[in-house]
């Protein structure tokens, strides 16, 4: 019986973890994006280049340009000159 718990939780986790927002840094320097989940507020530091999964349950981001956005955890976006584009 745990053996099925475990199994039934972990696939629930690994779903969780799919409906994330993806987010891309397309500038040259690395972006740091302020992301406040419920009473949780951490700074997401994305190298250039590199492509992070964030807000799987949504939550309000701040990026470096000053823009203050709310993501429901589906979404694709992108840094681009310190802001945010959707795609």
């Amino acid at each position: 019986m745990k053996t099925i718990l475990i199994a039934v939780l972990s696939g629930i986790l690994m779903t969780g973890a799919a409906f994330a927002a993806s987010v891309t840094n397309k500038d040259g320097d690395t972006a740091v994006l302020v992301v406040v989940e419920g009473e949780s507020r951490m700074d997401v530091a994305i190298g250039s280049g590199a492509t992070e999964m964030i807000c799987p349950s949504g939550c309000f981001v701040t990026a470096p340009s000053g823009d203050r956005i709310g993501l429901q955890g589906d979404e694709t976006i992108e840094i681009l000159n310190g802001s945010v584009v959707f795609k």
